[in-house]
């Protein structure tokens, strides 16, 4: 099948030779690859992005932690287990049409978050904390991104990616009991997970309509290093564009929702038949091997 993609708010179309490009040349700041920069941190992300399109870079962190990694407290109850909230990383497109709005949480257990800040602005991003808030779930710290060179929200899929796992590799760095809740502390943290999600079982797809022009897709399935840029390659190479979404990290678990169309319209039923199974197919084959980070 040919590989097209219809112009979409995301900027995304694929060229040639298969790969992602934004519609409008931008300039990113680059620093070290994924896998470079990984090599010269003590707690790291060698990750492997299965899409040969998806050429991340990202800063490293400026220092390394030391330390213990907080895993229970004594206390009157003879050492009662300290609950680890579960950190939480949305990326959100739809509700700012001029910015890309990001939200983390970790419980109470998020500092000013200055490192993070710069470590963005390193991707060349112009960062503005927009505010903080608490309810039951714990300290919600929203970010409003832009692009420096343009002033305009992040619509490249792989600088997405690349913000998201900026954030989790500082979340890693800074507060190391978050790793045994993230996909990443697998490999990367000081505590990795105690159980790995089936994929068989985590995940699951959705397709409703949005109006008479879009669609309303909706995947949750287990996360991973490159996940956003390979899902929106995955949805493009059957001819749908993609509009916009929000993809959030919940732990060990990511889940996406894009609104897209074909042609300008929704997809009728026959072609939502093609794109779930595409992605039920993309997401359960093995694509990262612990080799391979």
């Amino acid at each position: 099948m040919a590989v097209a993609m219809a112009a979409c708010s995301l900027g995304l179309h694929l060229s040639a030779d298969n790969t992602l490009r934004p519609f409008e040349k931008t300039t990113i700041l680059k620093a070290l690859s994924i896998s470079d920069a990984t090599k010269s941190c003590y707690i790291s992300h060698k990750t492997r992005l299965s899409s040969s399109s998806s050429g991340i870079t990202m800063i490293p962190r400026a220092t390394t932690v030391t330390g213990t990694v907080e895993c229970g407290k004594q206390d009157g109850n003879q050492g009662e287990a300290d609950t680890i909230p579960t950190p939480v990383v949305i990326i959100d497109q739809d509700s700012d049409p001029d910015a890309t709005v990001v939200e983390i949480t970790f419980g109470d257990r998020l500092g000013a978050l200055l490192d993070t800040m710069n470590a963005l602005k390193n991707l060349g991003l112009n960062v503005v904390k927009a505010n903080v808030f608490l309810d039951s779930s714990g300290k919600h710290n929203k970010f409003s991104i832009t692009k420096a060179d343009s002033g305009r929200k992040v619509e490249d899929p792989e600088l997405l990616e690349a913000i998201r796992l900026t954030i989790l590799n500082n979340m890693i760095q800074y507060h190391p009991e978050s790793s045994a809740q993230l996909a990443l502390g697998a490999a990367f943290g000081l505590v990795p997970p105690k159980e790995q999600v089936d994929v068989e079982i985590a995940t699951q797809i959705t397709i409703s309509d949005d109006g008479p022009k879009r669609s309303l897709l909706y995947v949750e399935t287990a996360d991973r290093p490159g996940l956003l840029v390979d899902l929106v390659k995955t949805i493009t190479d059957i001819n749908i564009a993609v509009e916009s979404g929000e993809f959030d990290t919940e732990g060990l678990l990511a889940k996406a929702k894009f609104h897209v169309n074909y042609k300008d319209k929704a997809l009728i039923k026959p072609l939502q038949l093609v794109l779930v199974n595409s992605l039920r197919y993309f997401l359960r084959r093995p694509e990262t091997e612990e080799s391979s980070f």
